[in-house]
């Protein structure tokens, strides 16, 4: 017998394949999550069909105006792919499972890479604004877990292993297009923080002491849930402000937003390049 969470993803997969089948569309092989200021991405799809997140059963939908709440499933560099153009964050009211679910019906509708993007906040002076970077390992501050709770044997293991929550092939060939692109592309660590106030100079000196090279208030419950269920994933975060400590200064989201939108253009060559090439990364 179907446990609860199963017969919930299976109803919101089950209308996304309907819609996705009356359309003449192609079942998804890549998950794409976008960030804060990068939802014009799901305009490089092809043959796309949009789905709304208020559509789909079971399915959260994002409070936050810069997100719109949609899957938008195409063809991205020719390979099938499901986008999401916004996504919700726990600082919401959502419940870190709630957070994670969309992960659940990406897989469900046959996503085995999932790609995730986000703005994050700077704390490496290496790290201007406008900077990619691509996550190598994170740290949890959020307080808590998605898989806290029964676990089901069908979805995932009871304790996943967490020693490579960023495919390390993946990394590379996002490396690798970078390089053929000359488009810089660093490497950091993602710390995750529940949201919603941003953080305080000594908290920025904390996490930046703990080994972390941006913050943000995503990925983390996402990534957990991917590798649970089996999933590569690759992360890359846009730097849209600078969090020094000892320069700190007020942040307006405006602002914020509107580094996310310029350096959107570089973003999508380069997750273009990586979904055309995802064959390479064994």
């Amino acid at each position: 017998m179907a446990s609860e969470l199963m017969t919930r993803i299976g109803e919101a997969a089950e209308l996304v394949r309907a819609r996705v089948r009356a359309a003449g569309g192609v079942m998804p092989e890549v998950g794409i999550i976008l960030g804060t200021g990068l939802g014009d991405f799901a305009g490089a799809l092809t043959d796309a069909v949009v789905v709304p997140y208020a559509d789909i059963p079971n399915f959260p939908s994002s409070t936050v105006e810069s997100h719109a709440g949609e899957l938008h499933i195409g063809r991205l560099a020719g390979r099938p792919v499901a986008v999401m153009k916004g996504r919700v964050h726990y600082y919401e009211g959502y419940t870190m499972q709630q957070v994670a679910f969309p992960v659940r019906v990406l897989k469900a509708l046959g996503c085995e890479t999932l790609v995730i993007t986000n703005a994050v906040g700077g704390m490496n002076p290496d790290m201007p604004k406008g900077t990619i970077v691509v996550t190598t390992d994170h740290i949890n501050l959020m307080g808590d877990n998605p898989l806290i709770g029964p676990n089901d044997d069908e979805l995932g293991p009871r304790f996943p292993d967490m020693s490579e929550p960023y495919s390390r092939a993946l990394i590379a060939l996002a490396e690798q297009v970078a390089l053929e692109l000359q488009q810089p592309l660093q490497r950091g660590v993602f710390i995750g923080v529940p949201g919603p106030n941003l953080e305080t100079a000594a908290e920025y000196r904390f996490m930046r002491n703990v080994g972390a090279d941006v913050v943000g208030m995503s990925l983390v419950p996402e990534n957990i849930v991917a590798v649970h269920g089996g999933m590569r994933v690759l992360s890359f975060n846009v730097v849209t402000d600078e969090c020094l400590p000892d320069a700190l200064h007020a942040v307006d989201i405006a602002a914020v937003i509107a580094v996310a939108n310029r350096t959107a253009p570089r973003l999508t060559r380069l997750v273009t390049e990586v979904v055309r090439r995802l064959d390479e990364a064994k």
